[in-house]
């Protein structure tokens, strides 16, 4: 088996251990009484965005250390079991409330009221990501023009516009497919806030479960469109068409300096202070070797 492959095994055999055990592990965020073992399994939690690129970097550093003590002299010689599970933002927030995870991962700002529920709130930024207006590139109107404007965008999401000749006549006569996320998701908050405000989405749009499932609808109608992650369309080049919104390009440089507006954070919150091994982790995520991890995988990372 190559090594990529033995990653892939890896990171598979991870997801499905966390189904396991997630929601009946009641964890504590700081190691036990004087004299107690540090716990050595760490859990995330949250948003399907980012958890893949939690993920990526657990496996490379379970690769590299195996055992914690290779990691610290000092740390235990225990395996490394990092555990990553999807839900969405929402659910990352729930778990670190309901101490039924260590870490919390969200693709949206942290609401104040959520801040108010964790003692001792910490948030820590991996990355940036940005919703990319998408279509399928065998769409008309890629060949007719690279470019929506907001209120373009908010009438086709609010059904106002529902055929492509509503866009411009010289478009086909043939509906408008409009795929988003859950509506309860991070994702499409942050498309509301940027883009929808007081609008509602129209209630006939498809509901991927993920940013891969919605991508893939974009793929397989050449009359839908969607917001697709920067990092998943990224990872599907040449499958999509990315058009700029307001004359602006979902590009790295645009995102970095805010022009690019549809954005968000990439986050893990987390209740009090980290203890050794999870601070290990942490390192691990916002160092060097994490954040080339996070750029490798179609992201915006917060500093190389």
């Amino acid at each position: 088996m190559g090594k990529n492959n033995k990653r892939l095994a890896a990171l598979c055999i991870t997801i499905a251990l966390i189904v396991m055990i997630t929601g009946c592990t009641n964890n504590s965020n700081e190691a036990g009484p004087e004299g107690q073992a540090l716990r050595t399994q760490i859990m995330f939690n949250g948003s399907s965005t980012l958890a893949p690129v939690i993920a990526a970097i657990g496996a490379d550093f379970n690769e590299t250390y195996t055992t914690w003590d290779n990691v610290n002299a000092d740390f235990p010689n225990e395996a490394i079991s990092i555990y990553v599970s999807t839900g969405g933002s929402g659910q990352g927030v729930r778990a670190v409330v309901d101490q039924t995870t260590d870490f919390g991962m969200l693709a949206r700002n942290v609401r104040d009221s959520e801040k108010e529920q964790i003692q001792d709130f910490r948030e820590y930024l991996v990355g940036i990501d940005a919703l990319t207006i998408a279509i399928n590139p065998a769409n008309p109107l890629a060949t007719l023009r690279d470019d929506l404007t907001s209120e373009e965008i908010m009438k086709i999401f609010s059904g106002e516009y529902m055929r492509w000749s509503d866009i411009d006549e010289s478009l086909p006569d043939e509906e408008i497919v409009v795929v988003i996320r859950d509506v309860g998701g991070g994702a499409h908050e942050v498309f509301q806030t940027s883009i929808m405000g007081e609008v509602d989405v129209r209630a006939d749009a498809i509901q991927a479960p993920s940013m891969g499932a919605l991508v893939t609808r974009i793929t397989e109608n050449r009359y839908a469109i969607g917001y697709a992650s920067f990092g998943v369309s990224n990872q599907h080049a040449g499958d999509l068409f990315l058009l700029k919104v307001d004359g602006i390009e979902p590009s790295e440089e645009n995102i970095i300096t805010g022009s690019y507006v549809i954005q968000r954070p990439l986050l893990i919150i987390y209740s009090g202070e980290p203890n050794e091994l999870k601070q290990a982790f942490l390192d691990r995520i916002l160092g060097s070797i994490g954040q080339a991890k996070v750029k490798e995988m179609g992201f915006v990372p917060v500093m190389l």
